[in-house]
């Protein structure tokens, strides 16, 4: 049976939350997967995402050009957790998936999976950039990667999504995702490589 995105989200959100609450002041200014990030860029973002995906579930207007310092908030690992609480919370209501939302009128279930995805490949980079571990739950990846490799050559073209990163066939189904978004699943701090979409 297929599950809800409020469902997905909130096995994402469990997986997600330690990464974010494990992230110390002084990695805030490191490099991470996303070449035009750093580790505090990366988690303002990931937060307006989680921010905006709650006001889109509930078909309202929302604003990705502003990208407010949550990170200033001495509290901001408590308050991503309480975040990502609404997100769930927004994502559960009766009937949420049903219709269209967001300015290009997308299925709404397809705009879930879109914050599944973020949620999911930022607690990747966030990991990987301050040198924690990080596995998806298999029930997100089932629906993750799909998706996000239906969503790529528009999200290519966008720049959301770099230039697929070469990998051998022998990747699992989580390093094939990453390497979808443009990611190099094998990336560390002190490489080089880093991919060029967020």
């Amino acid at each position: 049976m297929t599950q809800t995105i409020g469902e997905l989200l909130e096995t994402a959100a469990d997986r997600a939350l330690p990464v974010v609450r494990g992230i110390d002041d002084g990695q805030l200014g490191g490099p991470t997967p996303c070449a035009e990030y750093d580790v505090r860029a990366l988690l303002n973002h990931l937060f307006l995402v989680v921010v905006n995906f709650q006001a889109l579930a509930a078909r309202e207007d929302v604003d990705f050009t502003q990208e407010p310092d949550f990170v200033a908030d001495g509290d901001w690992r408590g308050r991503f957790g309480d975040e990502t609480a609404r997100l769930v919370e927004a994502w559960s209501v009766p009937g949420v998936e049903e219709g269209t939302t967001g300015q290009m009128g997308l299925p709404a279930r397809t705009v879930g999976l879109m914050v599944l995805g973020d949620l999911t490949v930022h607690a990747w980079d966030l990991a990987r950039a301050t040198g924690t571990d990080f596995v998806p739950e298999r029930s997100v990846l089932d629906e993750v990667g799909p998706g996000l490799a239906a969503m790529a050559p528009q999200a290519r073209e966008m720049k959301v999504f770099g230039e697929p990163f070469p990998v051998p066939g022998s990747s699992t189904a989580f390093e094939r995702l990453l390497a979808v978004t443009g990611r190099d699943p094998g990336w560390t701090p002190g490489g080089t490589a880093g991919a060029t979409g967020s």
